[in-house]
């Protein structure tokens, strides 16, 4: 590592340890925070919102992942079967092109 970065990464590095202890609780918005604490329903509901919110990307890119890696699992006998189908939609297409 070149002196420099190392330099860089070591002030990083107690910048935020230096700093972590000396920061305060962030309120994100007063009015929220009294609606909070005035019902006692509306934190978790606020809450579950936040983790839909969060697993719904989730869900969809392991979706993807999942196909993904299913496709990539083809055995050589589903490869050759689907490619057979393809070359028959592609001859079908062909004579009817032809016909037209």
């Amino acid at each position: 590592m070149k002196p420099i970065r190392r330099l860089m990464c070591v002030a990083a590095a107690g910048l935020v340890l230096g700093v972590g202890p000396l920061s305060t609780v962030v309120q994100a918005c007063p009015g929220c925070k009294t609606a909070n604490e005035t019902e006692s329903r509306r934190p978790r509901a606020y809450m579950m919102s936040i983790l839909f919110m969060l697993g719904m990307p989730a869900t969809i890119v392991t979706g993807f992942g999942f196909a993904f890696y299913r496709m990539s699992r083809q055995s050589p006998e589903q490869a050759a079967l689907l490619q057979q189908f393809l070359d028959q939609q592609a001859e079908q297409q062909r004579q009817q092109d032809q016909q037209s």
